[in-house]
């Protein structure tokens, strides 16, 4: 049951944070950036903020830091994959 909340989760938030960003990346796509978006907010969290056990089911909480972490992750996605030389 906890993997299919985390897909449903990741689902929804790899969708916001796409069309935050600007693009989508297909469901699959969009799981997988939700998905690893709780991994890295998540993380960011127990070590920025010392909490433990930020993402842990399908809660709002959980959902927000996801997305925060996805939309980190993107960010950073973009900023490496711009070409050399370019100023955009």
């Amino acid at each position: 049951m906890v993997i299919q909340s985390w897909i449903i989760v990741g689902l929804i938030v790899g969708w916001l944070v796409g069309m935050f960003m600007g693009r989508t990346f297909g469901i699959a796509g969009d799981i997988l950036s939700g998905i690893t978006g709780g991994l890295v907010g998540g993380s960011l969290a127990a070590i920025l903020f010392a909490v433990s056990g930020a993402v842990n089911g399908a809660n709002v909480s959980a959902a927000i830091i996801a997305f925060t972490g996805a939309a980190i992750l993107l960010t950073m996605k973009r900023v490496v994959a711009r070409p050399c030389g370019s100023s955009a």
